[in-house]
């Protein structure tokens, strides 16, 4: 697959296994930074604690369709769907937010699952992106890292544009008014 250029004339590449450690620093910048305002110091770390394993990610890198947006020779964000449909992770730099990044990574991960529901665990930072996407809230969760509990938000996108499920609330109370 040859290099795609983005609306914002970011190169947008297939992942590459020496792209793994700075994807990792900037999975752990990002968190520490834009996520920082939606969820507290101590969840953060225990999110992302500056340690993976290297060899993992890069294993689920190699086996999801993983996309790297680069500015020049840097890597500004990634993003990653496996086979099925999930959107397991979509990050980009802190000094490269609200300029097209994670929609033209979306795009084309969702391009190649075309008709299939896409499913995402969003944050409460990237809810409001999703949503404008054509996502809605399946439910929201609490999810323990570290011992630490943090809320998300299992997020779904019919592969139509339609919804495949009635938004619910944390108690699998519908959103969706009842008709009369």
């Amino acid at each position: 697959m040859e290099a795609l250029k983005s609306k914002r004339n970011y190169t947008i590449r297939p992942y590459r296994p020496e792209d793994c450690r700075p994807i990792s620093q900037l999975f752990y910048n990002t968190v520490h930074t834009v996520n920082r305002k939606d969820y507290t110091e101590m969840q953060v770390c225990a999110w992302a604690t500056g340690t993976v394993d290297l060899e993992a990610w890069n294993r689920s890198f190699s086996e999801h369709r993983t996309l790297v947006a680069l500015d020049g020779e840097t890597i500004v964000g990634f993003g990653d769907m496996d086979q099925t449909g999930y959107l397991d992770r979509l990050y980009v730099h802190q000094d490269y937010q609200g300029q097209g990044i994670a929609s033209a990574l979306c795009e084309q991960l969702e391009t190649a699952v075309q008709g299939k529901a896409i499913v995402t665990h969003a944050s409460i930072t990237a809810r409001p992106f999703f949503e404008k996407r054509g996502y809605h809230v399946v439910r929201e969760q609490q999810v323990e890292r570290q011992g630490v509990l943090l809320t998300n938000y299992v997020m779904e996108k019919a592969g139509d544009g339609r919804r495949t499920a009635p938004a619910c609330d944390a108690a699998g109370k519908s959103l969706t008014p009842e008709k009369t």
